[in-house]
């Protein structure tokens, strides 16, 4: 048999190269991802963000930088409007708390989580009640005793308004006939702060957002608000909420990702292998540990069930607690 030439040899192989080419080339950022973070600085979840995007970089999880954009208007409708308006992108990402639900459900704004393209849950976190560790309030009972002997004259700080931590604040109240006067703030680093300077009495802070000051002496956890003590060592003698008090109040949040409407398949696999192997790092694994969060990483059809789920217990909540935007 004659031999092929090489001219006719290498017109049959260039078809194949051409039609294994794109197979083999799996999409990855060609510019810098852009996190926003619906909320102020300082907070649970610009604290997140900046972290994913330290290890990131630390780790070299990504070809293309990861940049951390605070949008904090109108209780985070800022930061999801924004995003909701770049569909098709695929370098933009959204940090994303319970105010994916209380802001559209209070405001009426003209934003829906359906509007954005689901990612990956991270982690689900805490909340616990805190006083400034100046007061004389050792536990929760002498706490909310010293509130009811002074109706509507205590200050609870929050993050934002008609968000987790006034519905947390309501549920206290309805629960235990108290009143309090809600104080809101941009994030909440800055809610933490303010306790520290006592211009609030009390706090539900993340544990993320008080525990340097925590460290420092500054101020006390009364009450974690879940069914079970957090597990991580240096927090597990702060008692539930229903041991303390007797009510059985619990709530996590949400710390999730999104990405903009129609965000292409390829991307969003992309970012839920980056996210999990984000999760999988030494220094994750600590942030989660010292800041008591729950490692929940969940993506695909249970991210989106979990959502579902917590979309409806939020109208609940906030229908009970006069949130709702009539």
């Amino acid at each position: 048999m004659r031999p092929l030439s090489r001219a006719y040899a290498v017109s049959l192989l260039v078809p194949i190269l051409l039609a294994a080419g794109p197979a083999l080339a799996a999409w990855e950022p060609t510019k810098a991802i852009e996190i926003v973070v619906p909320a102020g600085t300082g907070g649970g979840a610009d604290q997140m963000a900046r972290l994913i995007a330290g290890i990131a970089d630390e780790s070299k999880l990504s070809p293309r930088p990861v940049i951390v954009v605070n949008k904090s208007g109108g209780a985070g409708a800022e930061g999801f409007l924004y995003v909701k308006g770049k569909k098709g992108d695929a370098h933009t990402l959204v940090i994303t708390l319970s105010n994916l639900f209380t802001t559209p459900l209070h405001t009426g704004v003209p934003f829906n989580w359906k509007d954005l393209t689901p990612v990956a849950r991270m982690a689900l976190d805490e909340f616990i009640l805190w006083v400034n560790a100046e007061t004389p309030y050792k536990t929760a009972k002498e706490y909310v005793a010293a509130v009811k002997a002074k109706p509507g004259g205590m200050k609870m700080g929050g993050t934002g308004s008609a968000q987790e931590d006034q519905i947390l604040t309501i549920q206290l109240e309805q629960a235990l006939g108290l009143k309090f006067i809600y104080v809101p703030f941009k994030g909440g680093g800055e809610v933490c702060v303010n306790l520290v300077g006592t211009h609030v009495d009390s706090t539900v802070n993340n544990p993320i957002e008080c525990v340097s000051h925590w460290k420092a002496g500054r101020v006390r956890p009364l009450a974690v608000f879940d069914t079970e003590r957090l597990s991580a060592p240096e927090w597990k003698d702060i008692p539930t909420v229903k041991e303390a008090l007797g009510a059985d109040l619990h709530y996590l949040m949400l710390r999730g990702l999104f990405g903009p409407p129609a965000m292409p398949k390829d991307a969003v696999d992309w970012y839920v292998d980056f996210l999990r192997k984000v999760s999988e790092t030494a220094r994750w694994k600590k942030y989660v540990d010292e800041g008591a969060l729950k490692p929940a990483f969940a993506s695909g059809a249970e991210y989106v069930k979990w959502v579902e789920e917590n979309e409806k217990l939020h109208r609940d909540l906030m229908s009970r607690g006069g949130l709702l935007k009539k």
